[in-house]
């Protein structure tokens, strides 16, 4: 059965990928929602945007009004939210935007939604579900061993997790107060194609392209598990249509690595695939001071997910780096543009 959905933040990395699967790979009709704030591209949604099944709606999911219009003019059978402020560096420098975007923008697409679902049909009401997607920084930071859980308790540490947090337990509030149907999901770093350069794996393909310093923080033995972008919006997908209501879903990729590892690594990839003549990238590594309040360690216990709705990553770790190196390698264009005036490669969050 063809759907409608509704994805907040569909211009962004993750929400473009989970828009360009639904338009790409499936029959589904998609609304696109974004601000376009910095971090919002068009050019991520080029490959789908000639669809007759798409459309895209410049808007803050903050504006009441526009979104109350939005949702009766496409009634939406599934909303996928994805729109937030999502770097934690910036959300030291400016906490303000994260608690806007984060919590009031949450609460206010949550009331939208449910002014729509109680005008539903019994049919409509059957079919309708709210997925509100979020990150496993909201648990906090473990020790050298143990899993987040969906049952983990929360401890946000830094200004993004803590806005993450609270518009997660919006979430829950709505459907277990006002009856909302509500499937959540958290979720481990993403990395791919089309990743805003700020964020760890593409500054350091590109700084190191560009011959720049590979600014690695502190000692550079803070570990995540890394998850393929493209694999997140199958897991997504996956939720958003078999979750069980009012559930939540950890989703990762079972790859815990060091960030030193992983800079490691995107070195020797483009030392074999693109050489750079006056030496191995390696030696543009610098260690800088740490970020405030820095997680030591994520890592995913993704049973959950495999166990009732049979999803699992297809990307290790090294075949999804590889994969995301050559596209950036082949699309200078996208990055590029960001590069020359939206984000240079500063370092941000130093507070």
């Amino acid at each position: 059965m063809s759907l409608k959905f509704l994805v907040t933040g569909g211009a962004g990395f993750i929400g473009s990928a989970v828009v360009r699967k639904l338009i790409g790979e499936t029959e589904h009709r998609v609304c696109v929602v974004d601000k376009l704030t910095y971090a919002g591209n068009l050019a991520s949604l080029e490959p789908v945007a000639g669809s007759n099944r798409y459309r895209f709606e410049q808007a803050d999911i903050g504006d009441a009004e526009r979104m109350k219009a939005i949702f009766a003019d496409f009634a939406p059978d599934v909303v996928m939210h994805l729109a937030a402020e999502s770097h934690v560096d910036r959300s030291i420098d400016g906490p303000g935007d994260f608690i806007e975007t984060n919590i009031v923008g949450t609460f206010t697409l949550l009331q939208a939604a449910l002014r729509h679902y109680r005008g539903l049909d019994g049919a409509g009401k059957a079919r309708f579900r709210f997925h509100h997607i979020s990150t496993d920084e909201v648990f906090g930071s473990l020790g050298d061993e143990g899993f987040f859980r969906e049952d983990t308790a929360y401890q946000p540490n830094s200004p993004y997790s803590a806005s993450k947090a609270a518009s997660d337990h919006l979430v829950r509030a709505w459907h277990h107060t006002y009856g909302l149907p509500v499937v959540m999901t958290n979720c481990s770093n993403n990395y791919g194609p089309y990743h805003f350069p700020e964020k760890l794996i593409p500054l350091m393909i590109i700084n190191a392209l560009e011959g720049k310093p590979l600014p690695v923080y502190g000692n550079g033995q803070n570990v995540r598990d890394w998850l393929y972008v493209d694999d997140h919006a199958d897991a997504l997908l996956t939720v958003a249509t078999t979750g069980k209501l009012g559930e939540s879903y950890n989703i990762g990729g079972h790859n815990e690595k060091a960030n030193i590892e992983v800079v490691k690594a995107i070195c020797a990839i483009l030392d074999e695939l693109k050489p750079d003549p006056t030496g191995p990238r390696e030696r543009l590594i610098s260690y800088v001071t740490d970020r405030p309040g820095h997680d030591a360690r994520y890592a995913i216990d993704a049973g959950k997910i495999g166990r009732e709705l049979g999803w699992t990553p297809k990307e290790t770790f090294e075949t999804g780096l590889r994969r995301t190196v050559e596209w950036y390698l082949a699309n200078p264009q996208w990055w590029g543009d960001i590069r020359s005036g939206i984000y240079r490669g500063e370092r941000l969050g130093a507070a």
